[in-house]
């Protein structure tokens, strides 16, 4: 004996709503992995950057004086 029968809206509205659950475990699981791509690619680059620190020479310095400051006659 059943308590309550499903209507055809009803089950229209319980297909929808699935489908809907469906849409957004899908697209969480594409953003998770395109967000992994991207750490992995960035992580590349920081790479790349800092070999290529190391191939190039920094600038030398500007030179500096080491004189004293006149003191002024008062």
């Amino acid at each position: 004996m059943a308590i309550a029968k499903i209507t055809g809206p009803g089950l229209v509205c319980i297909a929808i709503l699935v489908a809907m659950l469906w849409s957004c475990i899908i697209g969480e699981h594409v953003i998770a992995r395109r967000g992994e791509a991207d750490a992995a690619e960035t992580m590349r680059a920081m790479r790349a950057l800092r070999m290529n620190n190391r191939r190039e020479p920094a600038a030398s310095p500007a030179g500096t004086s080491h004189r004293r400051p006149r003191a002024h006659a008062g």
